[in-house]
């Protein structure tokens, strides 16, 4: 099956939709050429230090206060950095637009805003990887919908973030399925938007996250919303900065100081389920303990690969998938990257976790 066949969305909208203030979509194409002519040469490959400079700091993502509150109730200890803002932000497009605003220094995602801002000629490189064995996403239909599996959904009007882990997930599972690209109707939204276009009626179908959907469920189910599971994966959870951080020597050092936090914080969650529960999930997200507990029971146990050869391998079929589809231009995806963070994440965890 082929994605690259026209369709009826505008390619324009998904540009500036997903792009934003920071980055106009009459400069993407020069951006994209530029990208795809320098490639990551302006990277560093100087060994990293092996103590964070006095004074350095970071702008660290932080969606709905997830990293603090890990860190806090792991008893993690102080960062060997200050954290000059904890910004409240976890959307890929979001992401880059405040990496491009220097906003932004190190950013929580999945594998696909990196291929994104690479399309749109913004360097920034991977340093950190947890690969995730089950699904993190389901398909949720409006209230009133008739639709049940993946193959009812030919026809239908699907909330589609290209530059988004929903957005690969969908594609994942419209070709898993055995439909082409144009048997759809991709409406193109950012995540933030897709619970608005669902309640409203303006898309049928929005991948939705497993801490979204029972919250969804709760309010719509009664009115004939549902949702659908399937065994498609977004495989990659992933640091990643931009290239102008990680050639600086001092805040080089601060992010490998920063992902053994990273890694041992989701280690504790895991392991602490009642307590993440209530702490988090009843406390910050307004869930009940019953909705927070069916999270939690579809979790990702924490792996982290001392090789980041299956990462690279995904994220590739990934670009690859995007690029058949028209979205982005195909290239060698090696170059998102930095491997001297390779090992950081897996030397901090126990054996169990490591992959």
């Amino acid at each position: 099956m082929s994605f690259s066949r026209t369709s009826g969305i505008d390619r324009r909208l998904f540009l500036t939709s997903l792009v934003g203030v920071a980055a106009g979509a009459a400069g993407l194409t020069g951006c994209a050429e530029s990208s795809a002519a320098t490639g990551s040469k302006g990277a560093s490959t100087a060994p990293l230090a092996d103590k964070v400079p006095a004074g350095t700091s970071l702008k660290v993502a932080s969606f709905s206060g997830t990293q603090q509150l890990q860190f806090k109730l792991a008893k993690l200890g102080e960062l060997p950095f200050k954290v000059s803002s904890w910004v409240n932000i976890g959307a890929g497009p979001d992401v880059i637009n405040a990496f491009r605003a220097k906003s932004l220094d190190l950013a929580n995602n999945a594998g696909i805003p990196p291929i994104q801002a690479h399309y749109q000629g913004f360097d920034a490189k991977i340093v950190a990887i947890n690969i995730t064995r089950k699904p993190n996403y389901v398909f949720a239909t409006k209230p009133g919908s008739d639709i049940r599996t993946v193959d009812d959904f030919r026809g239908k009007k699907i909330a589609f973030s290209q530059g988004q882990a929903q957005g690969v997930v969908l594609l994942r599972a419209l070709k898993k399925a055995g439909l082409a690209y144009d048997e759809v109707k991709l409406v193109p939204l950012t995540s933030n938007q897709f619970l608005t276009a669902l309640q409203s009626g303006q898309v049928d179908i929005a991948p939705l996250g497993n801490t979204q959907s029972p919250a969804y469920l709760a309010q719509y189910e009664a009115k004939g919303a549902r949702v659908i599971t399937t065994d498609v994966v977004d495989l990659l959870n992933l640091l990643w900065a931009p290239v102008g951080v990680l050639n600086d020597e001092a805040k080089a050092a601060a992010v490998a100081a920063y992902i053994p936090f990273w890694a041992k914080g989701q280690v504790w969650a895991y392991e602490n389920p009642d307590i993440w529960n209530e702490e988090f999930y009843v406390k910050t997200q307004n869930l009940t303990l019953a909705q927070a507990q069916g999270i939690t029971k579809l979790a990702n146990k924490p792996l982290f690969s001392p090789s980041w050869d299956e990462a690279i391998q995904w994220e590739q079929e990934t670009a690859d998938l995007l690029a058949e589809g028209g979205f982005v231009k195909k290239f060698d995806v090696s170059s998102l990257f930095d491997h001297r963070f390779e090992s950081i994440a897996a030397k901090a965890v126990a054996e169990e976790y490591r992959k």
